[in-house]
């Protein structure tokens, strides 16, 4: 039975039993407490707290799902951050209500969801049930004999097993919501589908009050069921991923790394489908890990190591081939799914990527030892990932002395740094005082003063951010800029770039510096001394003067070539530049 079949069969199976089939939610859920959708009951929730369900009480689902908790351990038999979730969920039992032809029209607790997947299971799939578990109760909670004596009732000779707290029981999502003790089924040796019971609601601070109403959450991973019926020894070999290797994958590529390029495809093309855009927070920094790591792998693989041919002349179309697999034989089920946005997006982060990889890796080959500091630097300044970091120090026998938790610490100052820039607060609109964002910034003054040239003195900034992989200038301007227009001053900077013009600080009293006309930050309030960043030739020909903290390159020489990558309308009368160097 291939994975199509098993995903109707399912659904169908529920639908004869009293179950309204629900499409699969966003990834990106309403709930704010999470990144991700992480489980088929997100979308459910408030249906578990009173509120009337537009879809009855008991609903049936395939959820797509991201969990970047296992994202170190892809590589493995079963682990994925992206899956497929099959669930049957009840929104609360009411003694009152009657049943027709044995099905639940009302809401069901555990009698009913343990013999409808008992029936699943073993009727409807012919699969044998190894053993259940069931929660002990530990030294909290009464256990849960109820689900046990159902068990024992339907087969007298399964073996029940019992766990605490850690192991059965489930919930919430998020920082609070509703949980509960669990069931689980094994087959093969494998948990391939929890039963939550919703008995209790978890609060922020971890207390448990009892749910007026309660209900049923269940979830079997799709392709973990998919390697049991399909009898194959790991998620890999099923259907679900078989379907997605073209004949160009390198031959010689550990298996390991091609089970991390299957499962990140995948999760790059729903992720891309669902609106995330590679960024370095967020939703965005997880899809941007996932895009570099496979990338970085693949040239890995390719080359024998990461040391080996410069990636910028390596052709990733494998990894495109399998982009598209995914939306041929996935897109059935999820519409969504989009080829030419899926591969746009890949293709503009897989540019970028290649030029800051080469650069990266020859900087990181200049540590003998790597702390969380280092390591960040290396992420914001070339957008190595913690992943291809580790693995390339690995090989390079480079010292890690770090965790991932001190990475993921830079990386939330990191982060609230870019916040306190966007909001207008950082000197000068810099995100970083990392070596990229100073050369953009030198960039940013060229490109000003070429503006300037080419349109006249009128041209002013209006507002300003840069980061380590770009610059934005906002310039008073009334009109959209024509393609001959945007190459002259792409030339015209590249000019002053290759000239090797010095950048020379000099402090001065502000009237002075207005005297001769240095340009002014947007909106910036200035003592009686100031900096003014001058960039001129050796004779002194000045091309630039600004007011400026800084800090700068020392020549223009060191900034590589400028390129402008979006032209566009930022409101009336001003129009927005983002550039980048390669």
């Amino acid at each position: 039975m291939n994975s199509s079949e098993l995903r109707i069969k399912f659904l169908d199976f529920f639908k004869k039993n009293g179950h309204k089939i629900v499409p699969s939610s966003s990834l990106l859920p309403t709930d704010s407490s999470v990144l991700f959708t992480t489980a088929g009951m997100q979308q459910f929730k408030p249906y578990y707290l009173g509120e009337k369900s537009p879809y009855g009480k008991n609903v049936v689902s395939c959820q797509k799902c991201i969990r970047t908790s296992d994202i170190d351990e892809v590589g493995d038999e079963r682990h994925l951050t992206f899956f497929e979730m099959l669930g049957n969920f009840s929104f609360g039992q009411d003694a009152r209500d009657s049943r027709i032809a044995g099905a639940p029209v009302s809401g069901y607790f555990k009698e009913e969801a343990i013999k409808l997947a008992y029936e699943f299971i073993v009727k409807e799939l012919g699969l044998e049930i190894d053993y259940v578990t069931v929660f002990d109760g530990g030294s909290v909670f009464a256990p849960d004999t109820e689900s046990e004596q159902i068990w024992k009732s339907i087969d007298p000779n399964i073996v029940v097993k019992k766990f605490g707290r850690k192991d059965n029981f489930w919930g919430p999502t998020g920082e609070e919501g509703p949980c509960g003790p669990t069931t689980e089924i094994y087959v093969d040796g494998i948990e391939i589908w929890n039963i939550v019971f919703n008995e209790f609601y978890q609060e922020k601070d971890k207390t448990l009050k009892p749910l007026e109403i309660k209900g049923v959450d269940t979830g079997m991973g799709l392709e973990r069921l998919a390697m049991v019926v399909q009898k194959k020894d790991n998620v890999f070999e099923t259907d679900l991923f078989t379907c997605l290797i073209p004949n160009g994958l390198p031959t010689v590529m550990d298996e390991k790394i091609k089970r991390i390029m299957l499962d990140h495809v995948r999760a790059m093309a729903f992720l891309i489908s669902d609106g995330v855009k590679p960024l370095n927070k967020d939703q965005g920094y997880i899809l941007r890990r996932l895009m570099r790591r496979a990338m970085a792998h693949f040239h890995k693989s390719s080359m024998g190591s990461f040391s080996g041919k410069d990636i910028l002349g390596m052709d990733f179309i494998d990894i495109e081939n399998m982009l598209i697999q995914v939306v041929k034989n996935y897109s059935n089920f999820y519409p969504e799914l989009n080829e030419d946005n899926i591969l746009s997006v890949f293709r503009e982060e897989n540019s970028r990527f290649r030029h800051l990889l080469n650069k990266g890796l020859r900087e990181l080959k200049k540590y003998k030892v790597l702390d969380s500091k280092i390591a960040f630097m290396l992420f914001e300044t070339y957008g190595l990932t913690f992943e291809v970091i580790k693995d390339f120090a690995k090989e390079e026998e480079i010292e890690i002395n770090f965790k991932q938790k001190d990475f993921e610490e830079e990386l939330k100052k990191h982060q609230e740094l870019s916040r306190t820039a966007s909001a207008g607060m950082f000197k000068g609109g810099l995100a970083d005082h990392s070596p990229e964002t100073i050369k953009l910034h030198t960039a940013h003054h060229l490109l000003l003063a070429t503006l300037q040239e080419v349109f006249g003195k009128t041209v002013k900034q209006k507002g300003s951010n840069i980061n380590s992989e770009r610059l934005r200038i906002d310039f008073s301007f009334d009109r959209k800029l024509t393609d001959e227009e945007k190459k002259k001053i792409e030339d015209m900077v590249n000019e002053k770039i290759v000239a090797g013009l010095n950048v020379v600080k000099r402090e001065m009293p502000l009237k002075e510096a207005q005297k001769i006309g240095a340009e002014m930050e947007f909106g910036v309030k200035y003592g009686n001394t100031v900096s003014v960043y001058f960039i001129e030739d050796k004779n002194g020909k000045i091309f630039s003067k600004e007011f400026c903290g800084g800090p700068h390159v020392k020549n223009t020489s060191e900034l590589g070539k400028f390129k402008i990558i979006k032209e566009e309308a930022s409101s009336q009368g001003v129009r927005r530049i983002k550039a980048i160097l390669e």
